[in-house]
């Protein structure tokens, strides 16, 4: 198990480092003014066709926007798991090793959605309500792609019936891949925006797991 942690932490970090690479990269290939009011955005000549083969669907962007919600309503969930763990034992050190790593990744999720929040790397192809919105990496993408696999991994470990974690776990898969593909044929993103999200949250997932699967290990 704990060697298992490891190569579950050394592939997250290959594609932490992957997302990094991939960041420097937008910036510097084939980069055009060719974005919302003339900002510059790399792969432009891929981006901007790709783009121009979907077009603009805001019907779909409306409702992954709404379906956004689902997993904010599974970080509650645990959150709300870890709360009455620490209630009811009174310790934050007898709270389940998994969840409290499960809370910190999830902090982690967020500190990065906040960070390219405040440090745009590209623009969105369309204005929002008349805003220009920063869309690198997609936060929809990240947020479901960091939070479904958890409560795959999560249920598998916690219940034993078979039926529930199969359909659980199918749902999981058919929502993630839902959002994926319809935040990208929404047209509110680059292509080069949902790439970036998938190897972050690939990454940052594999760390995740990877310290979960040494922490059980251990105790």
């Amino acid at each position: 198990m704990k060697k298992n942690g490891k190569k579950e932490l050394c592939l997250g970090s290959i594609f932490v480092v992957a997302f990094a690479v991939w960041t420097v990269l937008i910036q510097i290939v084939d980069v055009q003014p060719l974005g919302t009011k003339g900002t510059e955005i790399g792969f432009a000549t891929f981006n901007l066709w790709f783009h121009k083969l979907t077009g603009t669907n805001m019907t779909i962007y409306t409702i992954t926007d709404w379906l956004g919600l689902v997993p904010l309503f599974v970080c509650i969930i645990f959150g709300a798991i870890g709360f009455v763990q620490l209630v009811k034992r009174r310790s934050f050190f007898k709270v389940d090793r998994d969840i409290i790593i499960l809370g910190i990744y999830y902090i982690t999720v967020v500190f990065a959605y906040g960070i390219f929040e405040m440090i745009p790397i590209n623009y969105r192809p369309i204005l929002i309500e008349g805003v220009m919105e920063a869309s690198y990496p997609s936060s929809t993408t990240l947020l479901v792609l960091c939070v479904m696999p958890t409560l795959v991994e999560q249920i598998n470990r916690r219940m034993t019936n078979a039926i529930v974690k199969r359909i659980i776990t199918i749902f999981s898969i058919l929502f993630s891949a839902y959002m994926v593909i319809g935040r990208l044929i929404s047209g509110v993103h680059w292509v080069t925006d949902i790439v970036g999200s998938v190897f972050l949250s690939v990454g940052l997932f594999g760390i995740y797991k990877g310290f979960v699967l040494i922490c059980n290990k251990e105790s």
